[in-house]
């Protein structure tokens, strides 16, 4: 597998934290980060579908970004969701984190066409990889069929390798499919491969994956630490059973909603109710349920 700026391990898919006029919350946002890096995060997603990337403008997210680096997150651990549906747009944004010192790119495809062929894709890609001119940027495909409704299929992935070899290095596969994280791992092994999802992060290192970028990582993160550093132990089994059940209490609800209203009732700190429509709160008899859940899971 090639060297990239990106170690493996856990990633957090981190949620933004707003004011009360739906802002972001920078103060929050970086004692937030800090605390996951101290918790055992590998590094953090920045502006993926849990932080509400699409539902903040460019200028935005721009300022998001820089307000993050300068902050004193390490740039090289962190990576940033840049794809939007116009390319110039993706480019734009692209360009601002690299000229911010963030190498590494987690990329959507343009989501909101359907029925858009491999060579359309393939364009859009070429358009921004060729737009950004940058010579150390790092792209993860975000394969997220349920959310784009598009696919990188097998043949696109390699094209899109022997085209860009440099700069097409990893995959974030939110499939859902374990079978697919799998068999993208055997057809691609320079790829480096994360799942969407901690209930997969076993599977998917011993396929020969780097790890998970997860949402519930968020409040769950140091279960997923200890599957990734004691992966090689007799307890790792153990330990992924473990980080599974706590996954398995959010699951069928909305992420960006409960997690934030997890972290809401569990700090004290009803910042963490804001959320940018058309995401909406979730009803309190449904987080208190998950609280009681993750609290008898957890032992605490």
């Amino acid at each position: 597998m090639n060297q990239t700026i990106l170690q493996p391990g856990v990633y957090v898919a981190n949620l933004t934290p707003l004011t009360p006029d739906l802002l972001p919350d920078i103060p929050l946002l970086i004692s937030h980060l800090k605390h996951l890096l101290n918790k055992g995060a590998q590094g953090i997603a920045l502006l993926g579908t849990t932080g509400e990337a699409n539902s903040f403008s460019l200028q935005e997210r721009m300022d998001l970004i820089s307000a993050v680096v300068d902050a004193g997150i390490p740039p090289d651990r962190l990576m940033v969701g840049t794809g939007c549906c116009a390319w110039t747009d993706t480019v734009t944004l692209t360009s601002h984190a690299v000229d911010s010192g963030i190498s590494s790119i987690l990329m959507l495809p343009p989501f909101y066409y359907k029925q858009v062929n491999e060579q359309g894709l393939f364009n859009y890609f070429q358009r921004v990889i060729e737009g950004v001119a940058a010579d150390r940027i790092e792209i993860y495909l975000y394969h997220f069929p349920k959310m784009t409704g598009l696919d990188f299929s097998l043949p696109l992935i390699d094209r899109l390798l022997r085209a860009y070899p440099g700069q097409i290095v990893g995959m974030k596969d939110s499939s859902g499919d374990l079978e697919h994280g799998k068999l993208i791992c055997s057809q691609f092994p320079d790829l480096k491969v994360f799942a969407g999802t901690e209930k997969y992060l076993l599977d998917l290192l011993r396929a020969g994956g780097s790890g998970c970028i997860s949402a519930t990582a968020n409040v769950t993160i140091e279960k997923c630490a200890e599957v990734f550093q004691h992966q090689q132990s007799p307890e790792v089994d153990r330990l992924q059973a473990e980080a599974t059940a706590q996954r398995q209490v959010f699951e069928g609800l909305p992420f960006v909603s409960i997690l934030k209203q997890y972290l809401a009732t569990t700090t004290g700190n009803e910042q963490w109710l804001n959320v940018r429509p058309p995401n909406a709160l979730v009803a309190e008899d449904l987080v208190r349920h998950v609280v009681e859940q993750l609290t008898a899971l957890s032992g605490t």
